[in-house]
């Protein structure tokens, strides 16, 4: 079975930074729209819209990883043990853990609601068909990643994540929130290059809140073994047009603002031997 993600770079890794797009991907299997209660135009609201054209404009020489099915397929940012038993058949509630807050408002590995949308499906789905996910999908790039963060750690002595995802306006100042889980999953020198990257730009930034990171950093993040992990949320209307479905004029600035994030994670992961990106 090919891939359900793509994955781009050399091996050896040219960069110390990995980067991983998990959230938006659009190939929406046709089982999975024959499930749904809704509108296939409701599944965009789980979509970190087009965030992956932003990294890929952005991206230079370092591995990255994105994903090609939809967050309504599968979501990776969540555990395999975060599973709903509203929507999954195969959950044994006696054996699940506590639930969590994004399980708890139906944000779990198979999402049941949309915002707005509401319930998403007509059926729960059989603990084959969610098996079938994990093994297809959650699992070959969780493996992936950890693959190419372990490659980036041998080759540099040091390896950096970059999950890049995109969020809703805040209805504040807040246009990029940075989250490294309280700092449990990065060193604060790299947090505080990409902080100082947005500000330089004018943006407002947020450091853990409401976005403080999930699965993906909790699983590869490893900071006293040299694996850093930092989750990064751009405001959509940065560079979306305004109905937050294409991309907008706001674009080419969202992604030379990336392309310094990636560059001065770079540069502070090599003790600053490596050059700058230029204005």
């Amino acid at each position: 079975m090919d891939a359900s993600f793509d994955l781009l770079g050399t091996e050896p890794p040219a960069s110390p930074v990995v980067l991983s797009v998990p959230h938006a991907g659009r190939a929406y299997p046709p089982a999975l729209v024959a499930a749904l209660r809704v509108p296939a135009t409701a599944l965009a609201l789980l979509e970190d819209r087009h965030i992956d054209q932003v990294a890929a404009a952005a991206r230079g020489v370092e591995t990255m990883l994105v994903q090609r099915r939809p967050r309504a397929w599968i979501d990776l940012n969540r555990s395999e043990e975060e599973r709903d038993a509203k929507v999954d058949e195969g959950v044994r509630p006696q054996g699940q853990p506590a639930l969590s807050a994004k399980l708890r408002s139906g944000l779990g590995l198979i999402p049941r609601r949309a915002g707005a949308a509401g319930d998403l499906w007509r059926r729960r789905f059989t603990a084959a068909e969610v098996a079938a996910r994990i093994a297809a999908d959650h699992r070959p790039y969780h493996a992936m990643l950890a693959g190419r963060l372990a490659a980036a750690r041998s080759h540099f002595g040091v390896a950096v994540l970059l999950d890049i995802h995109s969020m809703p306006s805040l209805g504040n100042a807040t246009r990029i929130v940075i989250g490294d889980r309280f700092g449990k999953s990065a060193a604060p020198r790299f947090v505080a290059r990409l902080e100082a990257e947005a500000m330089r730009v004018g943006l407002g930034v947020a450091l853990n809140t409401p976005y403080a990171g999930g699965h993906i950093l909790a699983r590869h993040a490893d900071p006293a073994r040299g694996v850093h992990a930092i989750q990064i949320e751009f405001d959509r209307a940065l560079y979306l047009d305004a109905a937050l479905d294409e991309l907008g004029s706001g674009f080419a600035q969202t992604v030379a603002l990336l392309r310094r994030m990636i560059a001065a994670v770079e540069d502070e992961a090599s003790g600053g031997t490596l050059p700058l990106a230029a204005e």
